[in-house]
């Protein structure tokens, strides 16, 4: 995990808005989905007209940011590229919302793989005077981030070597808060699964210790 302060890259936005998934994915198989929803997700639907946050929101191309981050892997860069299929979506989600105590609404982006909606890459971009900086990466996958209340929140499926996809064997959910110019730990909850049930076709009930 890498967390970095604010003013780390910095980059005007163009207009666009990106989502969905890239084709061939990064090849990484040694971890499962982040999430089980579709890869493929639509932009979140801008904020009244008129108001300041829409007009920022308009101006930021999430695929930009990454492909301008010194930070971001080149292995993520390379895999911004429409999917295999009819849809020809790109590989990334795209949140917008108060995460960083910021008056306007910060970016936070996912990189996903085509394949199997990996989490590859989660990323946070922060407004300043017109411009956003990279304030969060974290490239060790299978990783997934969102807004929660004001608050950054990390999934991270943990998977045994016999586990499949669908079923990995744990999960730690962190949780940072935004302290001054950077983000911090705040909570920690690991989730341990039970052994499958009914055959195979349902997980057991999970055990959950907080940290």
């Amino acid at each position: 995990m890498v967390v970095t302060s604010a003013g780390t890259v910095v980059l005007a936005g163009a207009v666009l808005f990106a989502t969905g998934c890239s084709s061939g994915g990064t090849g990484l198989k040694d971890g499962g989905p982040a999430r089980t929803e579709s890869v493929a997700k639509s932009a979140p639907s801008p904020s009244p007209a008129g108001t300041a946050e829409t007009a920022k929101r308009a101006n930021v191309d999430p695929v930009a940011l990454l492909k301008a981050d010194p930070k971001v892997s080149a292995a993520i860069k390379r895999d911004l590229k429409p999917c295999a299929g009819p849809g020809k979506d790109l590989p990334i989600d795209v949140s917008y919302g108060k995460v960083t105590g910021n008056s306007v609404a910060d970016v936070v982006v996912n990189v996903l793989s085509c394949a199997d909606a990996m989490g590859l890459g989660s990323y946070v971009y922060r407004e300043n005077d017109g411009k956003y900086e990279s304030v969060f990466i974290d490239e060790q996958p299978p990783v997934y981030a969102e807004i929660d209340r004001g608050d950054l929140v990390v999934s991270k499926p943990v998977y045994a070597k016999s586990d499949t996809l669908t079923y990995p064997s744990g999960e730690d959910v962190i949780t940072y808060r935004w302290s001054g110019d950077k983000f911090v730990e705040h909570d920690r909850v690991h989730t341990d699964y039970s052994n499958v049930v009914d055959g195979g076709s349902q997980p057991a009930p999970a055990v959950t210790t907080k940290n």
